[in-house]
């Protein structure tokens, strides 16, 4: 399908435990494939507005993870880990009797669905992990774990733009870390027109908390490689060389199995959404319709 066709979504919310999740669903009742699911992390389901329209032969998927966009949190003190988002997406399967699924999940959101599928091995068929920032499973591990608990220490002594600023440079390296990228100065946010000043705020959730339990995460791979999931380790073919796209090459190798390249970059499935640079949505679902086959 080369062409986008855009269905109105039925807005639905479950109340888990800590939080209120608000998912879409864009249903086709003459589907027979499982039902695609979208996700991301710390990313909402408006990242995916573009590739949902190249699928309106099968009932879609998409939430706002918990303490992102819509989803609130109902304990603002716990915490947002991909053991707790698989959790999450337990639940939805299970409240849309929907599994075994298939499943899409880009960056974080493919940390927290390799959580799932070592958790809750039945719930999915095929798992496509794009580009997951698993910082604990690379070969510079320590030097990639620093850094990425240097963009939580930069947020929390000099607010949002300072910290977004260090994590926009930590996740466009290249290459692995040297020993002291964690020791040098964060960039000035202003460099990617970013406010300089501090608003006070410590509320954001992937520089509160998921820049570092996401990139912490230990994938269980003796679960996973027993799990009856076909997972496929993907990223894109503009990525080489980032921290993401390296943890997709480092689970692959760890579960023995090998890279398929996706087109664009990291957000390769993107339309434009958020404000950041188009990737190609159509040529994202032309591969990931070949690769659910």
């Amino acid at each position: 399908m080369t062409e986008a066709t855009q269905i109105e979504p039925k807005t639905q919310t479950l109340d888990v435990p800590g939080a209120t999740l608000t998912y879409d669903v864009r249903r086709n009742d003459a589907s027979t494939d499982p039902v695609l699911f979208l996700i991301g992390s710390p990313m909402g389901a408006a990242g995916y507005g573009s590739l949902v329209g190249y699928f309106p032969d099968r009932t879609i998927m998409t939430y706002d993870p918990r303490g992102s966009e819509r989803s609130v949190l109902t304990d603002p003190g716990s915490t947002i880990s991909p053991d707790n988002q698989a959790d999450d997406l337990h639940r939805l399967i299970k409240e849309l009797d929907a599994g075994p699924v298939d499943l899409l999940a880009s960056s974080g959101g493919a940390v927290s669905a390799l959580a799932l599928v070592a958790k809750y091995p039945e719930d999915v068929r095929t798992l496509v992990a794009h580009e997951p920032p698993i910082a604990s499973v690379l070969p510079d591990r320590e030097h990639a774990l620093a850094a990425c608990r240097a963009i939580y220490e930069t947020y929390q002594r000099r607010g949002w733009g300072a910290g977004m600023a260090h994590f926009v440079a930590a996740v466009s390296h290249e290459g692995e870390f040297p020993e002291d990228w964690a020791k040098q100065p964060a960039p000035d946010p202003r460099m990617f027109g970013m406010p300089a000043d501090d608003d006070g705020t410590r509320t954001d959730p992937m520089l509160s908390q998921i820049v570092l339990t996401t990139t912490h995460y230990e994938p269980d791979f003796d679960a996973l490689r027993a799990a009856p999931t076909r997972i496929v380790m993907a990223a894109g073919e503009e990525s080489e060389g980032i921290m993401a796209s390296r943890g997709a090459y480092a689970v692959a190798e760890r579960l023995g199995s090998e890279v398929v390249l996706f087109p664009g970059g990291h957000n390769g499935f993107m339309g434009g959404e958020y404000g950041q640079e188009p990737g190609d949505p159509a040529g994202f679902a032309a591969k990931l319709r070949e690769v659910l086959a």
